[in-house]
């Protein structure tokens, strides 16, 4: 049995891996500095985890279906080489934004460029197949 999108899976597989350690940073922010849920305001370093969190999952919905849409209109490969950059990018949002939340921007950027890249490459993709290319 063989799978068409290998490596848009494991890019999938890595985003959502890092989502589920980010919901765990929560929980260790909410019970170290005593913010039982649903709270969702507390002290800055509960915070920044729990807005990390709240950022990644509104991000995802914009990667996520773009990943895909871009593997199915170009390449696997390409997908997962363009794609790859959004979860590394948001290891560095949360590793900066955890710190301070100035020290976010950088991470936001890279997952940010990666998914507009999948968005403009599918839409792309999908027009030029509409026009007959």
């Amino acid at each position: 049995m063989s799978f068409a999108y290998p490596l848009t899976a494991l890019v999938t597989l890595a985003s959502l891996i890092i989502y589920i350690w980010m919901g765990i940073v929560v929980g260790q922010a909410r019970a170290k500095h005593n913010t039982p849920a649903p709270a969702t305001v507390g002290p800055d370093e509960f915070m920044r985890a729990f807005r990390v969190q709240n950022n990644t999952v509104e991000a995802l919905i914009l990667f996520l279906p773009a990943l895909w849409l871009f593997a199915l209109t170009t390449q696997d490969l390409w997908a997962a080489v363009i794609g790859v950059f959004f979860p590394l990018g948001r290891l560095l949002y949360a590793r900066g934004y955890y710190k301070a939340a100035d020290k976010r921007g950088t991470g936001f950027l890279i997952g940010y460029i990666s998914t507009m890249v999948l968005v403009l490459g599918a839409l792309i993709a999908v027009v030029m197949q509409l026009a007959g290319f």
